[in-house]
């Protein structure tokens, strides 16, 4: 079982955040998931036509996250949220990455939705899963870069468990170590929103579909919150 929780300076320096943790376990990612084939291809069908686009940064959904990095020390600019990453891509090229199904699920649903998305492979994960501000002793391994060892920022938010940091600067990039690959069989994803008035009816929908385009090949999935109010669940 691990346990992923927010602690109290995160809380009560954002107090109105909202996580959704969606497991799944007994994934098949190498089975084809036509749901999330066609969710891909409905997004860039519907950004060639002019009838959606992504999340930009004067959205406030995107503005909040800009605001939030400012406040520890990231420049936003220069080091984007995920999904301000994302969307800006899809925008510029008219596709999305396929990287596998699993991380092809998640990357539809945060960019549709404009809410930041990431996920751990629970097999390399040690320990418990902490959301907390750096002390600057950390190590991080950037995903695709296994040869690579970087320090957060004292104050930068991470997720990091009992070896290293699991993501830097909150949601910008995640781990080599945790990857999700097409053999991660026990995986979490996280969605989240910093504005839970605002916006936690629409990261619950968001959860409600990244369940849907797991539920057909996972064993079972399932979907908790973390908030300031609940800063701590087990898995």
């Amino acid at each position: 079982m691990t346990t992923f929780r927010i602690s109290p300076a995160v809380a009560d320096a954002f107090p109105g955040a909202l996580i959704a943790v969606v497991t799944a376990t007994g994934l098949r990612g190498h089975e084809p998931w036509p749901a999330t084939t066609t969710a891909l291809e409905d997004l860039e069908r519907q950004l060639a036509d002019n009838t959606w686009a992504p999340a930009d940064e004067a959205d406030p959904r995107i503005e909040a996250w800009h605001t939030a990095y400012r406040c520890f020390g990231t420049n936003p600019r220069r080091i984007r949220p995920s999904v301000d990453a994302l969307g800006r891509r899809l925008a510029k090229k008219g596709a999305l990455p396929r990287i596998n199904p699993a991380v092809d699920s998640y990357n539809a649903v945060s960019v549709r939705h404009g809410l930041p998305a990431g996920a751990f492979d629970l097999d390399h994960v040690t320990g418990d899963v902490e959301i907390r501000h750096a002390d600057g002793t950390e190590t991080f391994t950037p995903l695709g870069e296994p040869d690579t060892v970087e320090h957060p920022k004292p104050g930068e938010i991470i997720y990091t468990d009992t070896t290293d940091v699991l993501t830097r600067h909150w949601n910008h990039r995640d781990a080599h170590r945790t990857r999700v690959t097409e053999d991660s069989t026990h995986v979490a994803f996280v969605l989240e929103t910093l504005h839970n008035t605002r916006d936690g009816r629409l990261l619950k929908t968001a959860a409600g579909e990244l369940l849907g385009l797991l539920a057909d090949h996972a064993a079972q999935s399932t979907v908790h919150y973390l908030s300031p109010a609940h800063p701590q669940v087990s898995i």
